[in-house]
């Protein structure tokens, strides 16, 4: 698709507060009226989600022309959306250099929870996630991880729903930095887009409903909770370090004992802001009794939730998922010993969109590009 002039504009969408400051004020708003135009500019951003500035009707029309000639409210552009019979959608945006990045919406009873990316590929290897098998490509922007909710919440028709008030009608309710990458291998741009996400004039989401996941980039840890708020999400998977080196290859530089002191230290830590603990379920390999019993041990101490994840199939996966009973039996040791540990149920999975699923497009079509077009080579030479 060739790019218009209102494309090659910069879009607004995906600012930080300070970087909505420099804009207007390159534009020549005055010091004066400069912090309530950014108030009135970033409540249409990211309050009402317009497409247009002429929406913007509490602002000067001048001001609006002047945004209008240099800026664009352009959003990511979707490749692709899927819907799952369960009601997930899965969507595939095409960023500005034609990278691919995945970004899941799973529609619950009481939430909405949207799973966002935070690079192209991913730089760990954790080998029961098809995200690993795909290389990293890059960092995702700021503006690209604010992007993705921005997009879903056009799809979803989630605007006009803002504040703490409306939290029964919105769609989007919850987000997680579960997607792609490594967030904490990110945490800059991560850390400002959580930031505009839990803004209470805009985006407007409680810092209790965004969590960070991790797979235990130990010395990122703590800046991030003084930086965002937000909750924590450890990926740990295994309670043995020789196990977990296999599963999880970071452990081999931030073991489990150094991860869960970081943990300890995690800002705000209490009954009432616990870590989460994801452990993936994987046919005799770490969903014994001794195992059970061995992450109640390891977790004592630290005021946490266990989330157990039935592991979810992908082409190539070297395991299989735990059957239901020994999940059951499993969950039953964690939960008696005073843990919630709810068995979560897979969602998404005929779209590919289910937990440790996801992996853009882009590897696959540009190799069947490059198949295509060495075929047509050889034809052309055979003419």
């Amino acid at each position: 698709m060739e790019a218009t002039s209102e494309t090659r504009k910069a879009s607004l969408i995906g600012l930080t507060r300070d970087e909505l400051t420099a804009v207007l004020s390159a534009l020549g708003v005055n010091d004066r009226q400069l912090r309530m135009r950014v108030s009135q500019i970033w409540s249409w951003l990211y309050a009402h989600g317009v497409l247009e500035f002429g929406q913007m009707s509490n602002v000067a029309k001048d001001l609006r022309d002047k945004m209008a000639s240099h800026y664009s409210l352009a959003r990511l552009e979707l490749a692709e959306a899927l819907h799952s019979d369960d009601g997930t959608r899965k969507y595939l945006f095409r960023l500005n250099d034609g990278q691919l990045v995945e970004t899941v919406y799973i529609p619950e009873v009481d939430r909405g929870t949207l799973c966002v990316s935070s690079q192209v590929g991913c730089t760990l290897t954790c080998r029961f996630c098809h995200t690993g098998t795909q290389k990293l490509v890059r960092n995702l922007t700021t503006a690209e991880i604010i992007g993705q909710m921005v997009a879903a919440r056009d799809d979803l028709q989630d605007w006009g729903t803002a504040g703490p008030s409306n939290i029964g009608k919105r769609k989007v309710t919850n987000v997680v930095m579960m997607g792609m990458g490594e967030p904490l291998y990110n945490s800059d741009h991560v850390a400002d887009a959580l930031n505009v996400m839990s803004d209470g004039d805009g985006l407007s989401l409680s810092k209790r409903r965004i969590t960070i996941s991790t797979s235990g980039v130990v010395p990122e840890i703590a800046t991030m909770g003084e930086k965002t708020g937000v909750m924590l999400a450890i990926s740990l998977h295994a309670v043995s370090d020789a196990l977990r080196d296999q599963l999880v290859p970071l452990n081999k530089k931030y073991p489990i004992s150094e991860l869960l002191e970081a943990c300890r230290n995690w800002p705000g830590l209490s009954n009432a802001k616990r870590i989460t603990f994801e452990y993936v379920m994987l046919k005799d390999v770490n969903d014994s009794d001794d195992d059970a019993r061995a992450l109640v041990k390891l977790l004592t101490g630290i005021p946490a939730k266990i989330n157990l994840i039935p592991f979810n199939p992908w082409p190539g996966a070297p395991y299989k998922c735990s059957d239901d009973k020994r999940m059951q039996a499993f969950a039953d040791i964690v939960n008696k010993a005073g843990y919630a540990s709810p068995v979560r149920r897979p969602r998404g999975r005929d779209i590919m969109a289910a937990c440790g699923q996801l992996k853009s497009a882009s590897i696959k079509q540009s190799a069947a590009e490059k198949k295509k077009a060495e075929l047509a080579q050889r034809n052309l030479g055979r003419a």
